[in-house]
């Protein structure tokens, strides 16, 4: 990784920053790309959670959204294992990594204006806190945005720290999550005994297929610690890819220039390189090796994907329907993101269409459908909203309240 980004991140990352503080039309046309393809990628993997016996909490007893292994000896299979292996993990290491490049840019528009530091991003992170709680409660147990602004927070100190201490931070947080991932995934193929197969919790799959809202609530609410564990779980990763997209940032990986195409070649042919070979070997393993291609193989593959969109965007002289759609989603992240659970939770769960149980045994083919129209609900919806104002609406209300 000290190959990518190379000697020249100094140099890139004052133009860089410089650029970013410069309102709208200063915007890194591949952010916003990157984003919006992390968003509905995000929800690539989501969907086999709402669409699984026991939703939210069929992950835990691995009924829903965990192991990517379908029956290999049907086109199904196949296409549900190559569906659930591309997507788990990986656009949400995307979107970590994102997040973190955000953190940059936010850092640099303050040092150009020669705001204090963090000064008023403390209340952005808060603002983000505040929404994921809510989002947890009411929508989706597997909320990403409560680990996100803790994380913000301790990433937004870490910058007004010198380099080296970043620099040691960033190296012993990853050291520290690969070496639990990797005693934890012992600890599970010790206990296993070679059964993969979870036991679903009847009265879970009862809940989501036939119970009331304020029961949906109250259970995630009761069991609030289970279903927040995976922030804490992954607090290294998250801290460690946080890191790394402020590296990548300042070394210019996302500038249109040719450092920063180099950059995306590297990164495309190191996580592409890595990535695959660990996910196929883990996806093949079955679910004790969960943990490794979640939160090992994935974060590598993420890298991949950032590098290969990024050298696709290169080849791209005149932006076309698919980038003005990514793009719109990208702009309208936050957004985006919470609709794409709440639309999911009412196709799925029976306090809406009920389609998770009432087409339980009708194969992978609907799961994937239902995640093409919310993508295509999203793109419609981004595109409309951005003709009439500039942000998104949860956006827009983070603004107003941050002027206040």
């Amino acid at each position: 990784m000290a190959e990518v980004l190379g000697t020249q991140s100094v140099v890139a990352a004052e133009g860089a920053t410089g650029s970013a503080g410069g309102g709208a039309r200063a915007r890194l046309p591949l952010l916003d790309v990157l984003r919006g393809v992390a968003i509905l990628g995000t929800l690539m993997s989501n969907v086999w959670i709402f669409a699984g016996p026991g939703a939210e909490w069929g992950v835990l007893s691995g009924n829903a959204g965990t192991s990517a292994v379908a029956d290999l000896s049907s086109l199904a299979g196949v296409a549900e294992t190559i569906f659930r292996s591309l997507a788990n993990g990986k656009f949400l290491s995307m979107l970590t990594i994102l997040f973190g490049v955000g953190l940059a840019i936010q850092f640099g528009s303050a040092a150009k204006r020669g705001q204090p530091w963090p000064g008023r991003y403390k209340w952005r992170a808060l603002f983000l806190f505040a929404e994921g709680t809510v989002h947890f409660v009411l929508v989706f147990a597997w909320d990403v945005l409560m680990g996100y602004a803790v994380v913000a927070l301790l990433v937004a100190w870490l910058l007004t720290r010198s380099a080296r201490a970043q620099r040691v931070t960033w190296i012993v947080m990853g050291g520290l999550h690969l070496v639990a991932m990797t005693l934890l995934a012992a600890a599970m193929l010790l206990t296993s005994g070679g059964d993969t197969d979870g036991a679903p919790d009847t009265d879970a799959v009862t809940l989501y297929a036939e119970g009331g809202y304020a029961e949906q609530v109250a259970f995630r609410l009761s069991h609030a610690m289970v279903l927040r564990m995976e922030p804490v779980l992954s607090f290294g990763l998250l801290v460690f890819l946080f890191l790394l997209g402020v590296r990548l940032f300042r070394a210019g990986a996302f500038q249109g220039d040719a450092a920063g195409r180099r950059i995306r070649r590297r990164l495309a042919g190191w996580g592409l390189g890595i990535g695959l070979p660990l996910t196929t070997f883990a996806v093949l393993g079955g679910s004790d090796f969960f943990l490794l291609e979640r939160y090992g193989a994935a974060p590598v593959l993420a890298i991949g994907y950032l590098g290969l969109i990024g050298m696709v965007m290169d080849r791209v002289r005149h932006p076309g329907p698919l980038t003005s759609a990514l793009t719109s989603v990208g702009r309208t992240a936050l957004s985006c993101y919470v609709l794409q659970n709440v639309l999911a939770m009412l196709c799925c769960y029976g306090i809406g269409l009920g389609l998770a149980s009432r087409w339980a045994d009708s194969g992978p083919w609907w799961v994937m459908g239902l995640w093409a129209a919310i993508c295509l609900v999203l793109v419609i919806g981004a595109r409309l909203w951005l003709r009439r104002f500039e942000h998104g609406p949860l956006e827009s209300v983070q603004k107003r309240l941050l002027r206040r």
